[in-house]
C-alpha cells in the first residue's frame, strides 16, 4: 500500500474547499487542531493547566534622576 503523495493531497484540499468554502477552512482546521491537542493531553493523563489572563505591561522610564 502506497503512502499519500502530493497529488492526492491536492485532490483532498480541492474537495475540502468545495465542501466547506475558503472562509470556513481555517475554522475547521482550528477545531481539528484543538481536538488533536485535547486527545494527546488525555492520553498523557496530565490535568489541563488553566490559562492565566494576559496583563498589559506598561513601559518603564529609562531616565535617571540627577
Amino acid at each position: 500500500m502506497e503512502t499519500i503523495g502530493f497529488p492526492e493531497l491536492l485532490v483532498i484540499l480541492g474537495v475540502a474547499v468545495l465542501l466547506f468554502g475558503g472562509k470556513k477552512i481555517p475554522e475547521v482546521a482550528k477545531g481539528l487542531g484543538e481536538g488533536i491537542r485535547n486527545f494527546k493531553t488525555a492520553l498523557k493523563g496530565e490535568p489541563e493547566k488553566p490559562e492565566t489572563p494576559v496583563t498589559e505591561v506598561l513601559p518603564v522610564s529609562t531616565t535617571t534622576a540627577k
